[in-house]
């Protein structure tokens, strides 16, 4: 019997660095949602196709092929059978998927693949919207969060210790914008689903913030071990 964590929130939380490192403790699959709707910006990037030209984006999605594999336990993307996963975290492409991946065709496209590895797979997923669309009957749902000041020092403090320049003013612009536009698209806005569980990890660490959601697992394996309520879950499906 799989067990789904959907963890969700807003550009620049922590939420992949925190899956991940969570992934590895539990013995978890770790499913990089985002790197899946990066690797489709990326290739409407390199094939020149504007996020407005929805039309265009449309007959793209036929051409493309997203596969996760793991090589000496660490999770890459193949685009079209091409290993794309450092290409795919420049911002440039971070823009694109944030502007890209509202159109239902980009999200059908991959939705089949995510929830597939969940119900085979005890899993972790973060995105914008997996608590609340992709597994909305995930076993636990944590929207991470924290304040644009907070995610704007961490992405600059980021991008300083690789030596690219950056300006931490436009950083936070950028992060404010692409929440707006996060919370608003039309299709599966980033929100927190009703029964997730709240953590703003503007003041924590990382291993404040992995301490506080293993003790969510624990207390609620407890209750679900209580309530058979995942075997209910399940056969409800």
């Amino acid at each position: 019997m799989s067990y789904n964590i959907a963890i969700d929130g807003p550009a620049g939380a922590g939420k992949s660095t925190i899956a991940k490192k969570l992934a590895e403790r539990l013995s978890f699959l770790y499913v990089d949602t985002g790197a899946m709707y990066r690797a489709m910006a990326y290739y409407f990037l390199s094939h020149h196709i504007r996020a407005e030209e929805e039309d265009r984006i449309r007959e793209a999605c036929g051409d493309i092929s997203i596969d996760i594999i793991y090589r000496d336990g660490t999770q890459r993307v193949l685009l079209n059978q091409e290993d794309v996963s450092e290409k795919i975290r420049q911002e440039e492409v971070g823009n694109m998927a944030s502007a890209t991946s509202g159109y239902p065709f980009v999200r059908q496209k991959l939705l089949n693949l995510q929830r597939s590895l969940a119900c085979s797979n005890d899993v972790i997923m973060d995105g914008r919207d997996i608590g609340t669309a992709i597994l909305p009957d995930a076993d636990l749902k944590i929207y991470l969060t924290a304040s644009p000041e907070a995610r704007a020092k961490r992405r600059y403090l980021e991008l300083v210790q690789k030596n690219i320049p950056c300006d931490l003013e436009a950083i936070k612009r950028d992060i404010e914008e692409r929440d707006d536009r996060d919370m608003h698209r039309k299709i599966a806005p980033l929100r927190a689903a009703e029964d997730a569980r709240i953590l703003d990890s503007s003041d924590m660490g990382i291993e404040e913030v992995l301490s506080a959601i293993e003790e969510m697992v624990r207390e609620n394996r407890k209750e679900e071990k209580i309530s058979g309520e995942p075997q209910q879950k399940r056969e409800n499906r």
